[in-house]
């Protein structure tokens, strides 16, 4: 059996929602053992970016002024979208825009590692998919940083994994709201 197939997340944790009438904004915090720098390099450097992102880059988003393409990985039709970094603080912060969403990540020094903040906006009916996503993306930047990369685990790939499933359902009810209708051919998790 591999490290995929033993990977397991564990229970929704470390999400917050805040809201503004229509406006929600999803903020997740990790608490990483790597440095600020490492964690850097893993947020801004395209092949980094290919072993846990849920997009891929065509360049650095390291520097400010760039502008980078990010094209959306297991989509059943890519979604490339173009964006300029706005902020890149490193290794403290940095901010972006994917999809239309705004991205910022806030790195703090915490404990010997890396207290790693993502704050984004998202469509309230997706919120709990989003926070399910954003973890296991999470997991899987930590066994790559830990160097135990076991592959990215996103779009299509993570709607039929278990655990993505169960996340799904403990966000929607730690946010309040109902989980998003599942697309068809994916499997439902039993409850």
């Amino acid at each position: 059996m591999t490290d995929r197939e033993q990977y397991a997340p564990g229970p929704a944790s470390g999400a917050q929602v805040r809201k503004d009438g229509e406006t929600w904004t999803l903020i997740l915090v990790r608490e990483l053992r790597h440095s600020p720098a490492k964690v850097w390099q893993a947020l801004t450097d395209p092949a980094h970016l290919r072993e846990w992102a849920p997009f891929d880059a065509d360049r650095s988003l390291g520097i400010v002024g760039t502008t980078v393409k990010l094209t959306t990985v297991g989509a059943p039709t890519p979604l490339v979208s173009e964006t300029t970094v706005t902020r890149a603080d490193a290794p403290k912060a940095l901010e972006y825009n994917w999809g239309g969403f705004d991205i910022r990540w806030e790195l703090e020094v915490f404990g010997g590692g890396t207290r790693l903040t993502l704050w984004t906006n998202i469509d309230r009916r997706f919120i709990s998919m989003g926070a399910a996503g954003w973890h296991i993306c999470f997991d899987v930047l930590e066994r790559f940083l830990a160097g135990e990369p076991i592959g990215r685990i996103v779009g299509a790939a993570a709607l039929k994994f278990g655990g993505w499933q169960r996340l799904n359902a403990e966000y929607a009810k730690q946010f309040g709201v109902e989980p998003p209708g599942w697309p068809s051919g994916t499997p439902r998790m039993k409850t």
